[in-house]
This record gives structure tokens, sequence and C-alpha cells, in this order.
């Protein structure tokens, strides 16, 4: 087992592998028992933390392994515009709505953090590392570092809240009998950034779009408001 343990910790390519194995073993899964409710994403995640223990994996050698991944996330959020394109009509009809939409949500989200994080006494750079969760890491991540937030708690919280919003996000939409697409979309782009627009995607193409559009506007927006809410605490 140390031998094993030494090899992939030295070998990026083994690591790698492990990080695609397994988020295409648990789509497939999905895909072929058709499980609504079960999580690709959650999934991966799980299978990735499970062989770092079991194989005592260090995980800073996993991250810096796995960084060609993070370099993809910049290209990707980029990709989002395509759906946005295809429903330009859709955004030209409901700009004020949409507009309003993502503000509320970044105020929401924001002010939340302000009130769990008095309440729980967290630290600010715990505070600051929670403001942006709900937006895209590639823009996130520059805030926290710049006003010297937790990149760690960012990072963590960033994926649980875009766990949840893919994961929950169809289920709210009908137990608040939401079903205008345009307010879906909005809802789930804004709170629960890239990860929630691959659900939104799924519940259709207006959704998808203008859960794209809300990924780009609310990181754009988050600047000024983390930078803002960041003097709260």
């Amino acid at each position: 087992m140390t031998a094993l343990t030494e090899f992939l910790n030295g070998s990026s390519y083994t690591l790698l592998a492990v990080t695609f194995g397994s988020y295409f073993l648990c789509t497939y899964v999905q895909m072929r028992f058709h499980l609504k409710h079960y999580n690709a994403y959650l999934g991966s995640i799980i299978l990735v933390v499970a062989f770092l223990a079991l194989f005592k994996l260090d995980y800073d050698k996993y991250y810096s392994a796995t960084q060609a991944i993070t370099m993809l996330l910049t290209p990707a959020t980029v990709c989002l515009a395509v759906p946005l394109y295809q429903q330009l009509s859709a955004l030209k009809e409901n700009w004020k709505a949409v507009i309003g939409g993502i503000v509320a949500g970044i105020v929401a989200t924001m002010g939340a953090v302000l009130v769990l994080c008095i309440a729980f006494g967290l630290t600010h750079a715990q505070y600051v590392g929670l403001l942006p969760k709900s937006v895209t890491l590639a823009i996130s991540l520059g805030i926290v570092q710049e006003l010297g937030g937790d990149v760690t708690l960012l990072i963590s919280s960033l994926i649980i809240t875009g766990t949840l919003g893919n994961i929950f996000a169809p289920m709210l939409c009908r137990l608040m009998h939401i079903t205008e697409p345009v307010a879906k979309g909005v809802a789930t782009g804004a709170t629960s950034h890239a990860m929630g627009t691959v659900t939104a995607l799924e519940m259709g193409p207006v959704e998808g779009a203008m859960s794209s559009l809300s990924v780009a506007v609310a990181g754009i927006l988050s600047v000024t408001g983390v930078s803002v809410f960041a003097n709260f605490y």
C-alpha cells in the first residue's frame, strides 16, 4: 500500500484519470438507471474523497496534479454565452426582470452570509471567503484573494452551493410553483453558479440561457457587492 501511495502521489496523470473516471462513472450510472434524484457531481466528489482517504494521498499534491481542470473553468464559463445568444429575444423582452432578479439574488445571498457569520462568530477572513459562494470560481477566487479571505472555505462553499443548487433547483421551483422559464433560470444561475446552470439547461433552453446570463452578470456585480459587504463585519 505504501509503494502504491507513493506512486499515486507522484503521478499527475493517474490522479487526473481518477478525477475524470469518477465523474464519467457517476454520469453513466445516472443515465443508465434513469435516477432522477441522483447527482453525478456529488457522487464523483464522494468517490474522489474516498479514493484519497483509502490510499492516504496528500491533498496538496492532488490539487496540484488537477490544476489543468481548474484552468478550464474560465473558458467553460465563457461557453455559457452560447445558449444566451440563442435566446437573445427572451432577454430583450424581460431584461428588467432579469437584472432585478440577479441583484435581488446577490443581496439576499450576501445578507444571509452576514447574518449567519454574526450568529456563529466567524472570523473576518471566513466571512469574506463565504460572501461570493454563489459566484463562479473564475471570478470569486480573485475577489477573495484580493480581500484576504479564506480561499479554502470559499472553494468548499462553492462546491456545496453548486451541488445543492444542481440537486434541488427543479424541486424548489415545483414546490414554490415557479413555472416561468425566465424566473427559473435567473434564480438558479444567480444562486448556484455554473453547476446550477447545468440543471437549468436540462430544464429547458430559456432556463439555461437565463441561468448562463445570471452567472456572468452576478459575477461582475459581485466584485462590487463583496467589496461593500466586506466592510459590514
